[in-house]
């Protein structure tokens, strides 16, 4: 069963073109490829980000905090309670009207004591504007190196400059170590993001931030097993080019700065527009299609070099080709004037034959 499942999803004709197969990817003469078991190391390497972002967040981002004055609000306390926070702990944190009642009754407090205790005793879980900065501090440094470090990778490359590079010669495309290890990097980092979740600032967003750090870790992971490895540079750093104006605005704003926390959002906002919703959509995959149809009309042409005219275009060949003179058989012209469908004659046939025989 696992065999039979494990053929078809490395099925050739799922991942590469026609007339293609796996052993057209294998390393040769100095060439190399992207293989899935290249992936292994973005594991380890993702609890190597958690180590380092522990440092990070300790000897850095605390500092920092201080610097921009982040300030944290005063919370009063909820005063011990145990029936309370049995109830708090273990039913719900939001308890309604008739919870309210009996926890009155059993605690011995009013019901607007039961009700202050309870917000209150939410207040106390609500993440720190320490801890929401320092996240962000994070994410803001991984961000800026990943868009300076992916544009150090391709911006000497020829198809930064020219789309129809990606896709020539695909997937017969080579790796270079610096393709390998943004690859690498990039993808570490959303696992180091997708184990930590449970334990950063948990958001109104949570369930989707669970789907966009899984949707991203397959996406890169596909595109590394199809050898798209041109167009994944590219992409991932049109994303890291808008990804780090977010984060660095987040900081600002928990530093109490909404002027430069409102300016940069700006910024953020006219860069994502153009890179996600205009050059992605339009200029990136209005190129594929260009390139797309080239190869199509380069492989029917082939084609037809090595099986000969299709019978279409014969057809289209001869009806366009103007017909010979005809000329009469001998024993047509024995026979004398042809005749039409109505048995009359339509035309005279001669032949240097019939005046001989006559």
């Amino acid at each position: 069963m696992f065999q039979t499942l494990y053929s078809y999803f490395w099925w050739e004709r799922l991942w590469l073109p026609a007339n293609l197969t796996w052993a057209d990817l294998e390393d040769r003469d100095g060439r190399v490829y992207a293989k899935a078991s290249d992936l292994y190391i973005t594991l380890p390497l993702a609890f190597l980000f958690l180590v380092i972002r522990h440092l990070f967040e300790t000897y850095v981002a605390t500092p920092l905090a201080g610097l921009l004055n982040v300030k944290e609000k005063i919370r009063l306390k909820a005063t011990p309670n145990a029936v309370l926070e049995k109830f708090y702990a273990a039913t719900t944190k939001h308890p309604k009207q008739a919870d309210v009642e009996m926890l009155s009754k059993k605690s011995g407090c009013t019901v607007r004591q039961v009700e202050r205790w309870f917000r209150r005793r939410r207040n106390q879980d609500r993440p720190s504007l320490l801890k929401k900065f320092r996240e962000a501090s994070w994410r803001f440094t991984f961000y800026l190196i990943a868009f300076i470090a992916g544009m150090a990778v391709i911006v000497d490359k020829p198809w930064f400059y020219d789309l129809r590079e990606v896709w020539k010669g695909y997937p017969i495309q080579s790796m270079l170590p610096s393709q390998y290890w943004y690859y690498m990097i990039e993808l570490s980092f959303y696992w180091s993001l997708l184990f930590s979740i449970a334990s950063d600032v948990k958001r109104k967003d949570f369930k989707e931030q669970i789907i966009h750090h899984v949707a991203t870790i397959i996406l890169i992971s596909f595109s590394w097993f199809a050898n798209y490895i041109r167009a994944g540079t590219l992409i991932m750093a049109l994303h890291d080019s808008s990804d780090y104006l977010l984060e660095s605005a987040k900081m600002f704003n928990y530093a109490g700065w909404r002027n430069t926390c409102n300016n940069i959002f700006i910024v953020f906002a006219a860069v994502f527009i153009v890179t996600r919703l205009v050059i992605l959509p339009f200029w990136w995959w209005r190129t594929r299609g260009v390139t797309v149809k080239r190869r199509t009309t380069r492989r029917r042409r082939r084609r037809q070099r090595r099986t000969g005219p299709s019978p279409t275009a014969t057809l289209s060949s001869t009806t366009t080709t103007a017909k010979p003179t005809e000329r009469p058989h001998p024993v047509s012209a024995l026979a004398g004037p042809a005749r039409g469908p109505a048995g009359g004659q339509t035309r005279e046939m001669t032949n240097p034959t019939n005046a001989t025989l006559t």
